[in-house]
Order: structure tokens, then sequence, then C-alpha cells
């Protein structure tokens, strides 16, 4: 008889994800397609996990922003774990804030996307960064796993 599986899955275990992505912009150059996107989730992913990436506009992006978190703008990266499932959620994108920040950042927008990306997923993991302690544990999370992808440190100082 062959052995039960323990609660944490063994490391040669592959993960099962099952990813579906939405481009809610009028505009998708620059932004990556979903084989890229599911490479960099995949990166990110410690368990198997259902991920909605959802890429919006500017007013979506308020809109979410407002009505789940209180603030009055949007943000770069917004994730919603569905607490009743192992691993699920979704990951929100607001375009022109990412772009925005590439650019003043002076990184590729490939690269950004890849960053907010992983750290979305990482959140859906249960890694948050409110407290000093966690940040760091999850930044150099993300730090590895991005430069793992052949991008640079995220949080380098340029």
């Amino acid at each position: 008889m062959p052995p039960t599986k323990k609660p944490c899955e063994p490391a040669n275990y592959k993960q099962k994800l099952r990813l579906a992505v939405q481009y809610a912009v009028k505009d998708r150059s620059g932004i990556p397609d979903r084989l890229l996107f599911r490479k960099w989730v995949n990166a990110a992913l410690m368990k198997s996990a259902e991920i909605v990436i959802r890429i919006v506009d500017l007013p979506e992006g308020e809109a979410l922003n407002r009505d789940f978190r209180g603030k009055p703008s949007a943000t770069n990266v917004l994730t919603f774990v569905y607490g009743d499932l192992p691993c699920a959620g979704d990951i929100v994108l607001c375009a022109s804030i990412v772009s925005r920040e590439a650019q003043q950042q002076h990184k590729s927008l490939v690269a950004h996307y890849a960053h907010l990306t992983v750290h979305g997923v990482l959140h859906l993991q249960g890694y948050d960064h409110i407290d000093e302690e966690d940040a760091v544990v999850m930044e150099s999370l993300e730090t590895e796993i991005i430069t793992r992808l052949g991008y640079a440190d995220p949080y380098s100082v340029l």
C-alpha cells in the first residue's frame, strides 16, 4: 500500500496551476503575454493554485483600490485571496501605474511586471510586508525569484 501524503507536499511534486489572464485595457502594447505571466507565477508558486491575473486601466484600478482598501487612487498591484480555498485568488495589475513606475524607476516594463506578479503570488501564499520582519522575508524571496528569472534585483538602488 502506498504511503499517504503528508500535509507538506514533497519537493519533487509538480504543482498544478490553473491560470487565467484577463486584459481589461484598450492598448495591450508592452503588456506581457499569458506565457510570460505563467512563467513568473510558476517561479513564485510553492503549491498548487488557481489564479486570475487581470490587467486593468486606471479607472478600474482606482475603483478597486477605493472599494476594497479605502484608498482614493489606483495602486500597481492588488491581491485578493480567497480564504476558503487552499491557494486561490486574483492579482490585479494597473497597466498605467505599472508603466509609470517602470519609467520612474528606470526599469524595463517586462521586469517590473515580473516583479509585481511574483509579489502578488507571494501574497496569495500568505506572505506580507506589513511589519519590518515580514517585509525582509518577503523582499528577499522576491529578489531570489526575480534574479533567478534573469532580472535585476527589484529593490536595488539605481
